[in-house]
Parts: structure tokens; C-alpha cells; sequence
């Protein structure tokens, strides 16, 4: 099999939506050999280039015509290539926890290094540094769970919306929930508590 077509075997497990790095496939030969088999790919129209360094497999809709990578599977492949961090912001946590209706208007993104921003096309992606504390559970339930807790603050956590997420959560991120309780502030403890199950709303 040549790289060519191990490189679009890789895609193609990965499902359509993802995004990808130069990195993520130096396993399969040398750098330079997969900067020429992504060239060739990009030129063959099999390869699109989101934008610099950063590749998926072209996508259309009948109805919508050529379809644009997600924010978020921008900002997840960044990270692999960067060795950062990645954490959905307070209220898109929220937002996507179904805690509140409100949609961010900025693409934003919480991550353990300095902030900058990527421009992709018209979009502009936001990476802003964050406390180690506040990072320690990202890219896990757990850390999205807090996230939108301190996006509502603690005067707006209500019995509803801390019983809505103990149904939402699968047993396994519960579990997790109580191993991460330590990243946490103290006036989140007894919420957390009760989402996983150990205690009676507050």
C-alpha cells in the first residue's frame, strides 16, 4: 500500500468531519515524504486544505454544496499538533450542557498556553490561556461539567439543573466526577456530589 493510500485509510477511520496535521501521520514515513503525499492528495482534489498545516476530506451536501470543517475539529487538531490542552469555554459549556440558551458569538477555546488566534477563511479561533487548576480535568465530562457550573455562577445553580445533569451523564463520567472533584471549588462540591450520585441535592 503506498502513503497515499495509507494516509486516506487513516482519513477515512477517522470519520469526515475530523481534521488533520502533517504530525498525525509521521508514523507512517518521514516528514518529508508525507508533506509530498499530502501535496499530491491536495492536488488530486482527494486532500482539502482547511488551511495552513491543516487537512480533511472534502465534504458536500446536496442542498448546501461544499461543506466547512467544524471549529471544533479545527481546534482538536491544533492541539494534537501542539501538545496543548484543549477545554470548551464556561458558556459554550453551559450552552452545550443545555444549561442555558445563550450561544457564544466568539470561537472560543480554554487552553494551558499563551493565548492567540487562527484564522481560518472568515472565521477566527480563539485559544485563551487559562489556570492550570481550571484545565486540570479538560477534554473530559468532568472538566465540561464545571465549566458550565461557573458559567452560571454560584447563586444560579439550582436543584433542577444539578438533577437535569445527574440524568444526563453516563455511570462511567459520574464515576469520574468524583475522582476530579479535587479541581473544583469548594461551593461546587456538594452539586458535583449529587450528580454522580453519592448524595441528596443541597
Amino acid at each position: 500500500m503506498s502513503l497515499n493510500d495509507k494516509i486516506l485509510q487513516r482519513l477515512r477511520r477517522a470519520g469526515p468531519e475530523k481534521v488533520f496535521t502533517r504530525s498525525d501521520f509521521f508514523d507512517l514515513g518521514t516528514t518529508d515524504a508525507v508533506g509530498m503525499a499530502i501535496q499530491r492528495l491536495v492536488k488530486v482534489g482527494k486532500l482539502r486544505r482547511v488551511a495552513r498545516g491543516l487537512y480533511d476530506l472534502p465534504r458536500t451536501h446536496p442542498l448546501l454544496g461544499e461543506l466547512s470543517a467544524t471549529s471544533d475539529a479545527i481546534a482538536e487538531a491544533i492541539a494534537r499538533r501542539d501538545g496543548i490542552q484543549l477545554q470548551t469555554t464556561e458558556a459554550a459549556a453551559a450552552n452545550l450542557l443545555h444549561l442555558s440558551e445563550q450561544v457564544p458569538a466568539r470561537i472560543v477555546y480554554d487552553t494551558d498556553r499563551r493565548r492567540r488566534t487562527v484564522k481560518v477563511g472568515q472565521r477566527k479561533i480563539e485559544f485563551r490561556e487559562r489556570s492550570r487548576r481550571k484545565m486540570a480535568a479538560a477534554g473530559r465530562t468532568s472538566g465540561l461539567v464545571m465549566a458550565g457550573l461557573r458559567s452560571l455562577g454560584k447563586n444560579h445553580v439550582t436543584p433542577e439543573r444539578v438533577a437535569f445533569l445527574r440524568k444526563l451523564l453516563k455511570p462511567e463520567d459520574r464515576r469520574r466526577l468524583l475522582r476530579d472533584l479535587r479541581f473544583a471549588p469548594a461551593w461546587m462540591h456538594p452539586h458535583l456530589r449529587f450528580i454522580a450520585g453519592e448524595e441528596k441535592p443541597t
